[in-house]
């Protein structure tokens, strides 16, 4: 069971990845539209931070399940998220009723960051140590 949840966690980054340009192939209002476009584009512009700030946590946890994560490799999946910023917004530059630009990418490397800060902090450092305690938790379990 838990060599299961192992290789889930480790596919589910790339699934992700896959809903990320699933949903950016599409207009921006296929899935929902609030009734204020103001509201409405607030929101959808602020979950750029959100969207690639999950991607890296996603990663963060891939990697716990490998025999041993360093800052080095903390640092390579920062790149990996934020890299993956960058092609998505090229991928929308082709897509009819989308747009890309350099503030979303952006906002894409500041959610990264952000959740980078967190993880990255609490794992190596012990900044945060509640967070901290979850992660050598979590990692312990998928370790077995």
């Amino acid at each position: 069971m838990r060599q299961i949840l192992v290789w889930a966690v480790r596919i589910l980054p790339f699934a992700y990845m896959a809903l990320i340009w699933l949903l950016s192939s599409l207009p921006h209002n296929a899935v929902v539209e609030l009734p204020d476009s103001a509201v409405d584009r607030f929101i959808k512009e602020s979950l750029h931070l959100v969207e690639f700030g999950i991607l890296y946590i996603l990663l963060f946890f891939a990697a716990l399940t490998l025999d041993k994560f360093t800052p080095v490799m903390g640092f390579a999946l920062m790149a990996i998220a934020g890299l993956y910023g960058v092609i998505d917004e090229i991928h929308q530059s082709f897509v009819p009723y989308r747009s890309a630009t350099l503030i979303d990418v952006i906002k894409d490397v500041i959610g990264v960051l952000v959740a980078s800060h967190f993880m990255h902090n609490a794992y190596f450092s012990g900044r945060f140590p509640k967070l901290r305690d979850k992660l050598i938790q979590a990692e312990r379990y998928l370790k077995g």
